[in-house]
């Protein structure tokens, strides 16, 4: 029986690999931002069994960024650009709610179809919902599907200078503690203007 140990490695290694690569073209070209949801659709569309060891989420991204850079270098870049300036410009508007940057338009790793996703923290997402409304700028409200200490109170979804984005709002004495990436699992990057601005100057 031992003998056979190494071909098994062997075929969970290539699994791993081959699903990493398809998740990440799957999360390049259709736009998925979820990391789990990326890799179980990659093994189901490889033929793998449910129980198959799937790649982790640091591998995944790796395997992003290697497909961005050999195929949408150019348009990554210039979109990228275009979603920061967005998201900056919409964080300037809401300064009083405190706004951050996280996920792919901070890390880099955007796909085509992403959306800027924001942070909010306010003694109430009403407060939130009153300022847009103040301002002729419409959203839709939609209720988080996960559950948990890392939920924000409700969700938001609107256009900002044709760019999507999706406001998560969460009460005001939770911006010290740092939630957990809904996407990776991992405790997310997060930045104020000040760094989005520092991230969009050329020199």
């Amino acid at each position: 029986m031992p003998r056979h140990k190494p071909v098994q490695r062997a075929h969970d290694t290539f699994a791993r690999r081959a699903v990493a690569s398809l998740a990440a073209r799957l999360m390049a070209e259709e736009g998925i931002g979820d990391y789990g949801y990326a890799k179980r659709k990659a093994a189901k569309s490889l033929g793998l069994a449910e129980g198959e060891t799937l790649p982790s989420n640091d591998e995944v991204e790796a395997e992003l960024r290697i497909y961005q850079s050999l195929y949408q270098e150019d348009e990554q870049r210039d979109r990228l650009k275009e979603m920061r300036c967005a998201a900056l410009d919409l964080m300037q508007l809401l300064d009083e709610f405190h706004p951050y940057l996280t996920g792919g338009v901070l890390d880099g790793t955007a796909g085509r179809y992403a959306s800027v996703e924001l942070d909010l923290f306010a003694d109430s997402a009403k407060d939130v919902e009153i300022s847009l409304l103040a301002r002729n700028i419409a959203y839709d409200t939609f209720d988080p599907r996960r559950h948990g200490p890392d939920t924000p109170e409700t969700q938001l979804r609107l256009e900002w200078e044709d760019v999507p984005m999706t406001l998560s709002i969460y009460p005001l004495n939770l911006e010290r503690q740092q939630r957990r990436n809904p996407h990776s699992g991992s405790r997310p990057q997060r930045a104020k203007a000040t760094a989005v601005a520092a991230l969009l100057d050329p020199k």
